[in-house]
């Protein structure tokens, strides 16, 4: 160590070649790494009710406002899956409305369907790979209508092995985290 001491005091040029793209990089690395954590939404909690959440994520114009919930149960009880959720998002810069999801926890069977009924309601989702989609806005809005009414929403669906599996959501407070989501994201009911 002491003759690279001996020679950066000798040669001040070469301790400046030496040091300078070790600055610059280190200079670059703490500039990418504060860019990316700036460019990465933050999400913020609005509340919750029962077995449910919402949320924000982003800055306007871009928000995005999501309520999520999990199944209160699922069947077959002992089926090892992943995460099981509920979930309607609102993006008003893409004019993306009341979209409703599922995650299944497991892959669906290729081009089957997934049956959702809320108290009675029946509605037909298409599958594609780990979740269930409402098939278009129209869809969406109704089914969001109906879960902000409704007391249970129970979704059938088939995974890839031909696994029948059953998940019940119970509705109560999912209207008011909705209602969260909404005033957040500035969408009229």
């Amino acid at each position: 160590m002491v003759w690279l001491w001996w020679a950066m005091n000798r040669f001040p040029a070469l301790a400046l070649m030496l040091c300078l793209p070790i600055a610059c990089l280190w200079a670059w690395s703490g500039d990418s790494a504060h860019a990316a954590a700036k460019a990465e939404p933050k999400t913020k909690d609005l509340g919750s009710a029962k077995d449910w959440s919402a949320y924000v994520a982003g800055e306007k114009p871009a928000l995005i406002c999501y309520v999520v919930g999990h199944p209160a149960k699922s069947l077959p009880a002992k089926l090892k899956r992943g995460r099981i959720a509920l979930q309607v998002t609102h993006r008003p810069a893409e004019k993306a409305f009341n979209v409703v999801s599922f995650e299944l926890g497991y892959t669906a069977k290729p081009g089957s369907s997934a049956d959702l009924e809320v108290d009675g309601k029946k509605f037909s989702l298409f599958t594609n790979k780990d979740a269930a989609w409402t098939p278009d806005a129209a869809s969406d809005k109704a089914v969001t209508i109906a879960l902000e009414k409704g007391h249970n929403a129970t979704l059938k669906a088939t995974s890839e092995h031909g696994t029948q599996t059953t998940d019940t959501y119970a509705l109560d407070g999912f209207g008011h985290v909705l209602g969260l989501a909404d005033k957040a994201c500035n969408v009229k009911r």
